[in-house]
């Protein structure tokens, strides 16, 4: 789930292919066109991912980017078609109950052998029915162990941003998902509650946070933030977190005990995908080593490729020592957000009335 867009798109970029094993000819035979429609989030691909697939198959990509799940899905709705899609796990789990996605032919995606342990067998589609896993991570505290103590931020966990200790010295994301998470975790609940008692103490945390604390309330800006040592408290997602660990060494990475999201974005084929032969390609090749090694590299998050997450996490790989990097996995009280727009709806509505208050 790329959350931090520095830039985020719409329209469509065309990225023509040159040379390489296959012509133009070859793909329109093969796979009954030579383009692929991908619609992905911005900044969220590897430097070399569309060229060299371009290149490899004879093939042109056009990219599309979105900044949310739902605006990804009002396109679909309006009749917009796509040959892969990233969705978040809560947005695949609408799509397909919502007939809106085609069942993979895992025949054609060799390499999903190649998946990580901790995104084999998601809730939202277990057996890899209609999706692959392309990033996963979790959500987490960055702190800077200079001016905030471990102790407090272990013993705390997300209440850390109730302590007024740290008063005006934290980023919270504009989020209504993810804050309510944050807040009903603090609280010990789910964060998938449909309790209304329950979902009401989370808004009135979040109402107590906004006035005691000074939250600057951000998006993708939290990065340069907190790598400029312009707070000492975040609450970031663990791509975004690998990122500012390597750029300040003044910063650490904590997952709170009482739980936390376990998020996965994944490619899925739309009902209506025009190429779904060539999406199939496409979705083998991002499971490559080299493709997924190229991805994790230029966007930071965790790779679904086991080989490439051990590669980066282990012994003079990239994030060898950094402690965001690698996801925590088979944790019992962390979850996977569960579709729920009714109490989407409700979560949006409150969130506004927190940020009114500010």
């Amino acid at each position: 789930m790329k959350k931090m867009i520095a830039l985020a798109v719409s329209g469509a970029l065309l990225l023509s292919g040159c040379g390489g094993g296959s012509s133009a000819s070859d793909a329109a035979e093969k796979y009954g066109s030579s383009t692929l429609k991908l619609y992905n989030w911005g900044e969220y691909m590897g430097a070399n991912l569309i060229s060299d697939f371009e290149k490899e198959y004879g093939v042109k990509v056009i990219v599309e980017y979105f900044d949310s799940n739902e605006m990804m899905y009002t396109k679909l709705q309006a009749g917009d078609a796509y040959d892969v899609l990233v969705p978040s796990d809560y947005m695949i789990e609408r799509l397909i109950k919502e007939n809106m996605l085609q069942k993979l032919d895992l025949t054609k995606i060799p390499n999903i052998s190649n998946l990580a342990e901790g995104v084999k067998h998601l809730p939202y589609d277990p057996d890899n029915s209609y999706s692959v896993p392309y990033f996963w991570g979790n959500v987490g505290i960055v702190y800077n162990h200079n001016n905030v103590k471990a102790a407090d931020v272990e013993k705390l966990g997300y209440n850390i941003l109730q302590d007024t200790t740290y008063k005006g010295r934290i980023y919270v994301y504009d989020s209504e998902r993810d804050s309510f998470m944050m807040a009903l975790k603090a609280l010990g609940y789910s964060m998938n509650t449909e309790n209304e008692s329950e979902v009401q103490e989370a808004y009135n945390w979040l109402l107590q946070m906004n006035d005691t604390m000074d939250p600057a309330y951000v998006t993708d800006e939290v990065i340069d933030g907190m790598i400029n040592g312009n707070k000492d408290i975040a609450v970031v997602y663990s791509g975004d977190a690998a990122t500012i660990l390597n750029e300040n060494e003044d910063m650490s990475f904590f997952l709170p005990t009482e739980g936390t999201n376990l998020w996965s974005d994944s490619m899925v084929i739309p009902a209506n995908a025009e190429n779904p032969l060539l999406a199939h390609e496409f979705i083998n090749y991002v499971l490559t080593h080299d493709a997924s090694f190229d991805n994790s590299e230029t966007v930071g998050y965790p790779s679904s490729n086991q080989e490439v997450l051990d590669e980066m996490s282990g012994s003079g790989g990239i994030y060898a020592e950094n402690e965001a990097y690698l996801p925590r996995t088979d944790y019992a009280k962390d979850e996977v957000f569960k579709d729920n727009p009714v109490l989407k709806q409700k979560l949006a509505e409150l969130w506004i009335k927190v940020k009114a208050s500010h």
